[in-house]
């Protein structure tokens, strides 16, 4: 019996600035359509926890870090292109 792996992203937001806003409902769809029932999503705020921020080297927003399966990605923008992004999460096979 195989376990289905839970993908877990953390999305740095900054306070409810537009591009935050479309970067976590961006992500929201593509999880519930692609990751239905396997993922975990941790939206941490920039403005309320600068120290997290600039502890994991975040210095763009809204920025998106995928930490498990490996390997760690991390992709800044608004996760409007849907293509690329399940290409960068790895859950696309590469383009020819």
């Amino acid at each position: 019996m195989s376990r289905r792996v839970i993908y877990k992203f953390r999305l740095y937001v900054a306070g409810d600035a537009l591009n935050s806003a479309q970067a976590l409902a961006n992500l929201g769809l593509l999880c519930r359509e692609y990751l239905p029932d396997r993922h975990e999503i941790e939206v941490i705020d920039v403005f309320k926890e600068p120290k997290r921020a600039l502890a994991d080297a975040i210095f763009m927003t809204p920025a998106l870090v995928k930490l498990v399966p490996s390997p760690v990605r991390i992709i800044v923008g608004t996760l409007s292109q849907t293509q690329p992004l399940l290409q960068a999460l790895g859950l696309a096979a590469p383009s020819s």
